[in-house]
């Protein structure tokens, strides 16, 4: 099976591992639903098909076939779908998801080549994977609350199982980190050098196997015959203990005291960092990290459904459309770029727990949640 769509690649190598190219580069690979449906399409072909032994995914650029794996989603196409009232906004989300729980459940090798950007609904599409591959190239990050919106593509889940307080400092500054920080966070498996990505894709298709389990071995004993990095030394953290003391405060204002109380270079960038973010989503993430540290997978995926339908339709605070938070978010930083989002509220503090809470109610019954068939 091999086909190209006009920004997903698919093929089927001769020793049966599919390759998947995000082929977008001018947009660094940001999502679209057509593509989000390609790689649905093919990975559901694939998964119980036993000619396929393992499945790769890797992000093209302006330099090559690697360098920029996905941007996340098309920020761009929400602002246009929801001020125009586009029902494919829905469509996407759901199926978005969807498809982030088919990476993560995969019952064969998926490996993820997380060169340059891997923010958002890149992270979606990677962090299931068995092998995630990061490189001196990568920038990641879960940015969201930039745009007025919250991590979502299952990243309630995996940044709350990040170790310590560190999910909450990500989800709430959506700070960027490299490949040792990710891989001592537990979100990225091996640092191998971008200049040997080429090389490693070719491996890939030269490996031979009788099954699915057998191609996973041979490609683990591959990468540490090319001296891929496993393990980084403390170095890699990226917090002070008290700043990420700080992020297990109970509350947002709490968060925000804690960091005042510390008198560290790195606690006044971070208290700058927040004042830049939505207060309103910064409530809305922190009790959505705290809720899916709990949860298994699909019941964090459909809490995200929950509230991102309230995002784009925000019923009881009677915002919707260009009101939205998260319409206004992507306003300021994709559409008129004047990087100067009109919050509401405006500050941290005039949040109130009657804001926050109608998010996590479930506009759907159980019965007819969009993604009540996940498992």
């Amino acid at each position: 099976m091999n086909w190209t769509t006009p920004d997903v690649t698919v093929e089927l190598s001769a020793n049966g591992v599919g390759l998947l190219t995000l082929n977008r580069p001018k947009a660094l690979n940001a999502l679209s639903l057509p593509m989000i449906r390609a790689l649905t399409e093919a990975l559901l072909a694939w998964q119980h098909d036993p000619a396929v032994k393992a499945v790769a995914i890797r992000g093209t650029s302006k330099h090559g076939d690697f360098g920029a794996f996905c941007a996340g989603g098309d920020i761009r196409f929400f602002h246009q779908a929801a001020t125009g009232g586009d029902p494919a906004l829905e469509d996407f989300f759901t199926e978005e998801y969807a498809l982030n729980h088919l990476i993560f459940a995969y019952p064969k090798p998926y490996i993820a080549f997380m060169d340059g950007i891997v923010m958002g609904g890149g992270m979606g599409i990677s962090q299931g994977a068995g092998v995630r591959i990061v490189t001196e190239h990568t920038k990641m990050a879960m940015p969201e609350t930039n745009i007025g919106l919250f991590p979502d593509v299952g990243g309630g889940y995996f940044l709350s199982r990040c170790p310590g307080h560190v999910g909450e400092y990500l989800a709430l500054t959506g700070h960027v980190i490299g490949a040792d920080e990710a891989v001592a966070y537990g979100l990225a498996d091996v640092v191998a050098p971008s200049a040997a990505l080429p090389d490693a894709w070719a491996a890939l298709q030269r490996l031979e196997a009788p099954d699915s389990a057998a191609f996973g071995a041979a490609w683990q004993d591959w990468m540490a015959q090319a001296g891929w990095r496993r393990q980084v030394g403390a170095e890699a953290r990226l917090l002070t203990a008290d700043v990420e003391a700080a992020f297990g405060e109970p509350t947002v204002p709490a968060i925000v005291a804690a960091l005042q109380r510390t008198p560290t270079a790195g606690a006044e960038r971070t208290l700058e960092l927040l004042r830049t973010r939505s207060p309103l989503m910064l409530h809305v993430v922190l009790e959505q990290v705290r809720r899916a540290r709990t949860m298994g997978l699909a019941d964090d995926l459909r809490m995200e459904r929950d509230l991102v339908r309230h995002c784009f339709q925000t019923a009881h605070l009677q915002r919707s459309g260009h009101s939205s938070e998260t319409v206004e978010g992507i306003r300021a930083l994709a559409v008129d770029k004047d990087h100067t989002p009109r919050w509401n509220p405006a500050r941290i503090e005039d949040v109130t727990p009657e804001m926050v809470a109608p998010f996590f109610v479930s506009p759907w019954p159980a019965h007819a949640h969009p993604l009540r068939g996940l498992a």
